[in-house]
């Protein structure tokens, strides 16, 4: 049973968004003070990612972690009413995440996943902002396909 009314749930489901999120435009402001330059939620990559960066032929992806279910993250919880829509929702969510990385294999474009959790702690702690952002820019350099982060 859930707290809420139908109404409630649904105005709340309604708010999130897909685009433009917060985590997603925090990363975007940090690559582009370092002198990188992407486009977001290019149509003409599979996948529609949150960034491309077409000098480095890499897509790179912010991950909620909800939403694609980040293992062993405690923001990736499973809701305790409607178990089952839940539970197929999330697997078609990792099944369309795991196409889409084929695509962009067999094209030879890179794969960056960026977590939610992730970008949570680069905002509050200047060191590991550091490193990540360090890690990052060894990935656009490197010739891997696909790196989480």
């Amino acid at each position: 049973m859930d707290i809420k009314s139908r109404e409630e749930r649904s105005k709340n489901m309604a708010a999130i968004r897909s685009r433009n999120t917060k985590p997603e435009i925090y990363l975007r402001k940090l690559l582009f003070s370092r002198g990188y330059r992407y486009r977001v939620c290019s149509k003409y990559v599979s996948g529609h990612p949150d960034l491309y960066l077409k000098k480095y032929n890499t897509a790179i992806f912010v991950h909620g972690c909800y939403w694609h279910r980040h293992k062993n993250c405690k923001y990736a919880y499973m809701p305790k009413s409607r178990v089952e829509f839940w539970q197929k929702k999330f697997e078609m969510n990792q099944k369309r995440d795991y196409i889409v990385r084929e695509e962009l294999k067999d094209r030879q474009i890179k794969c960056l996943i960026v977590w939610e959790c992730t970008i949570n702690q680069m905002e509050r702690n200047s060191d590991i902002q550091y490193m990540y952002l360090k890690r990052i820019e060894n990935f656009l350099k490197s010739i891997d396909l696909y790196d989480e982060i």
